[in-house]
């Protein structure tokens, strides 16, 4: 499966899909809740979608229609089989959850989900009364109730473990706490995770690397609630513009929202990006672009697209550091990004947790390997609207995993994408 983008020069204005990191908090505390929420969404990517038929299959009444996803709680199952398809998130949030119900379930999932690490929360959750009858082996299989208490997490393995006990311990009876073991990274998911539950009613105390966390909390159902604009995938358009005299406007993207990718805005200005705000709308247009110094400790997701523009600066270089959780991504990103730039001809360097990208490149266009990851192809694609000749992108329909209609936004703007291969 291929896509041709041809290069031409972006422009124009969009509007911000619904974020996929919020839709997923959201349904899960629509589903604990104690009556019907109307969460508006407009974008239903294959995560969320993984997230609401888990749910579903737990016992939840779920509906999707007019831009809006309904959640109408129902007594759970008492058994339940999980297929989480490819989402992490889903998996690594859901866990818990079931076990604070008492689920016996079973989890399954595709691609390079069941590779993905799910220690130390299984660990934790081994020692408070959980059983993992296959191991970390797929089909996950566990039963037992969750037990509360103190609970240790390392802070720099992946933040969706500790997302995954906020969800579940304020369903327990007792009191609990989730200590975290610094470094702390990504601390910014966990802000977008305290403020659903906050939406929901529920109370987390914070303290420095300490959750305290009352049992027998009640989530309560806002009745109706939007999700938040998406940072994450509002930043490819973003840094297209950075490319583009003319400029892209994304419009829906809350400087307020507890999403940490909004960061992408300190880095475009510090690479040289003209940056104008005008409520949630974002403006950027091309200006002389610089390399610069990226940490991707709390913005692991943005590292693809920032290594795109990277490439495409006019002077200095860009040392990407801290990055090494993205080896574990749908794709080893920084393999991947390191391959998708050197086959366009860029000078690019990788390093053991992150890249070091030179500037003042040629570029030209080949086929690009898209590693069935959504954001590799998505930088990709905007990658072509600096090349020579056309950039093929294998795995094009990876894009469904996050933003689905990627292209035809894309093609919106003047991108000139096209099937050459639909794999038939």
């Amino acid at each position: 499966m291929e896509m041709r983008c041809t290069p031409s020069k972006l422009s124009g204005r969009i509007n911000a899909i619904s974020s996929k990191s919020d839709a997923h908090r959201l349904l899960i505390c629509a589903a604990l809740s104690d009556k019907p929420t109307k969460i508006n969404c407009n974008c239903l990517s294959k995560d969320i979608v993984a997230t609401a038929e888990c749910l579903k299959s737990m016992g939840a009444d779920i509906t999707v229609g007019n831009g809006a996803i309904t959640v109408a709680p129902q007594p759970f199952n008492k058994k339940a089989t999980l297929n989480c398809i490819e989402s992490g998130s889903t998996l690594r949030f859901l866990l818990p959850v079931v076990s604070a119900l008492g689920i016996d379930a079973t989890f399954k999932g595709q691609g390079r989900l069941p590779e993905r690490p799910i220690s130390p929360l299984k660990e934790e959750m081994e020692k408070k009364g959980i059983t993992f009858h296959t191991g970390s082996e797929f089909p996950l299989h566990l039963t037992g109730v969750l037990q509360s208490g103190e609970y240790e997490i390392a802070g720099n393995i992946s933040s969706q473990f500790i997302t995954g006990l906020l969800f579940a311990l304020p369903l327990l009876e007792g009191d609990s706490k989730i200590k975290l073991i610094p470094p702390v990274e990504s601390r910014s998911y966990l802000n977008i995770t305290i403020s659903a539950l906050k939406k929901f009613g529920i109370e987390i105390i914070e303290e420095e690397n300490l959750y305290i966390i009352k049992g027998n909390q009640q989530y309560k159902s806002p009745d109706e609630i939007t999700v938040d604009g998406d940072w994450s995938n509002g930043a490819f358009f973003l840094c297209a513009g950075a490319l583009s005299k003319e400029g892209i406007t994304v419009s829906g993207l809350d400087i307020n929202s507890p999403q940490g990718d909004k960061k992408i805005l300190e880095i475009l200005r510090r690479m040289g990006a003209d940056v104008t705000i005008n409520g949630t709308e974002i403006t950027v247009k091309k200006n002389r672009l610089f390399g610069t110094m990226v940490d991707a400790g709390d913005i692991p997701d943005l590292v693809p697209i920032i290594s795109v523009l990277a490439a495409c600066c006019e002077k200095g270089v860009t040392h990407i550091v801290n990055a090494e959780r993205l080896r574990i991504k749908e794709s080893d990103r920084i393999q991947s990004v390191f391959n998708m730039l050197d086959t366009v001809g860029a000078a690019v360097s990788e390093t053991d947790d992150g890249l070091v990208i030179w500037s003042d490149n040629e570029l030209i266009g080949r086929v690009v390997n898209g590693y069935n990851d959504h954001r590799i192809v998505m930088s990709a694609a905007i990658l072509s609207s600096e090349c020579s000749l056309p950039v093929d992108i294998t795995d094009y329909k990876a894009v469904e995993k996050s933003y689905p209609h990627f292209f035809n936004d894309f093609n919106s703007l003047g991108g000139n994408a096209n099937v050459i291969n639909d794999g038939k």
